[in-house]
């Protein structure tokens, strides 16, 4: 198996990504037990163990993205999950997405940190050319943060997916590019060097 399909561990100051299991179940389930952390999710909240077991086993099933798992890096705790997807080793390029982290950690250097170790993966290990992200149009929350990693929004697809209530979903699309990748580094490093020390 080469390095583009290859689910990597990566350990920072805030946050260690790992190769999700069925064992991380249990703590994505805690993490995930505020109902607005799924408003915008291609998944329902999970309402019991049984149902979290299963979106983790959905994930792990599907051939199309490489999941992980989000551990704070002090506590240990469960903190949320995010993957890499559509992947395309011909072109060098990915998606980082199915991302979802517990609201405590919301809008903490976790999230910040974990974008950069992903973005360093693909740029600087595997020789990405385009990493990219999908999300709700309806969902700003999440393009002001993508647009925060420095990302150039490059348009929306129109009725791109179904979301669980049954309504289309347009998905706002957003890349950074090989020649774009040193500035956002810098940008990202420097946003995590005004975070406290842990």
């Amino acid at each position: 198996m080469n390095d583009w399909q290859h689910r990597p561990t990566l350990s920072g100051t805030y946050v260690e990504l790992a190769p999700l299991t069925v064992s991380h179940a249990f703590g994505l389930f805690e993490a995930g037990k505020e109902p607005g952390v799924w408003t915008w999710l291609g998944n329902r909240q999970p309402q019991s163990l049984a149902d979290s077991e299963q979106l983790v086993t959905d994930a792990l099933d599907d051939p199309t993205r490489l999941p992980l798992v989000q551990l704070d890096a002090v506590t240990g705790a469960v903190a949320g999950t995010t993957s890499l997807y559509e992947i395309d080793e011909r072109n060098r390029g990915l998606y980082i997405g199915h991302t979802w982290i517990g609201a405590r950690w919301q809008r903490t250097a976790l999230n910040t940190e974990a974008k950069l170790m992903l973005l360093r993966w693909a740029f600087d290990h595997l020789g990405a050319l385009r990493v990219g992200w999908h999300t709700d149009l309806r969902n700003e929350r999440s393009q002001r943060a993508i647009e925060r990693l420095g990302a150039t929004r490059e348009g929306v697809l129109r009725s791109h997916k179904i979301r669980p209530d049954g309504t289309l979903r347009d998905t706002v699309v957003y890349s950074v590019t090989a020649p774009e990748w040193p500035d956002v580094r810098n940008g990202l490093e420097a946003r995590l060097g005004r975070h406290p020390a842990r």
